[in-house]
């Protein structure tokens, strides 16, 4: 059975992090201590859902939990330091702290370490979140104990509702450009006036215009798309800014 810690101190552990420095280890009480911290932890890294989703959204989120006093997103896996380095490279998660916990003491701590060797993996953590205030669980979110890898309550969104049930999640951006674009900078400028951050495609890159024509129709640039809607060009853009 999976252990809810809620009202608990964190468990007292070393982990091993390879650093620029090399090897170091790295007290769960220098990371919990005095400080309010999210965590949450998955199965493994480069899986799926926790690539595509899990951990994207929680670095897309960052600065609105930082607003509401989280000083620290740290992400944990039953994984070795390396490959944890890796993933947070591929992942450009810059906004998290990615904790190998690559003996699964931690976790094992928790309650939450489980037995995925019929999959290849061995001994893995479950997926939960948690926040955690001057080292003791205040909210566990646990994911059903189920067949499978469910992913329905450890996702940031539902983290950021209990922490604060009024903040609206930021909208996700993303605009196709190309270097020297005049509209380009135009709606890149707009989009940073309004407090809008945005994941920038720049064509040239891998991407030409037949993709941009495939995803919108149109082969000229900027394209933007906010929360999945196409709105076009910067003139476009503004047009969507000033109806808003």
């Amino acid at each position: 059975m999976l252990v809810n810690k809620e009202g608990q101190t964190v468990p007292s552990v070393e982990f091993v992090v390879k650093t620029d420095e090399g090897f170091q280890k790295v007290k769960s009480d220098d990371i919990f201590n005095n400080r309010t911290v999210i965590v949450f932890s998955l199965p493994g890294a480069f899986t799926p859902t926790c690539s595509s989703t899990h951990l994207p959204r929680f670095n897309q989120l960052a600065d609105v939990f930082k607003k509401q006093g989280v000083d620290e997103i740290v992400c944990m896996s039953v994984n070795d330091t390396f490959v944890m380095n890796a993933w947070a490279k591929d992942q450009e998660a810059d906004n998290i702290t990615v904790i190998p916990d690559g003996n699964g003491e931690f976790t094992d701590k928790m309650g939450m370490l489980v037995d995925k060797a019929d999959l290849g993996f061995g001994k893995r953590s479950w997926r939960y979140s948690m926040l955690v205030k001057n080292g003791v669980v205040e909210k566990m979110f646990i994911e059903p104990q189920v067949e499978g890898d469910p992913f329905e309550v450890s996702d940031a969104d539902t983290m950021l509702n209990y922490i604060c049930p009024n903040e609206t999640a930021p909208k996700s951006v993303s605009l196709f450009t190309k270097p020297g674009c005049p509209f380009c900078a135009k709606a890149k400028a707009l989009l940073t006036e309004k407090g809008y951050a945005f994941e920038e495609i720049t064509l040239g890159k891998g991407i030409g215009i037949n993709s941009l024509q495939a995803v919108c129709g149109r082969d000229t640039v900027p394209q933007v798309f906010i929360d999945g809607q196409h709105i076009g060009g910067s003139d476009d853009l503004e047009t969507y800014f000033a109806n808003a």
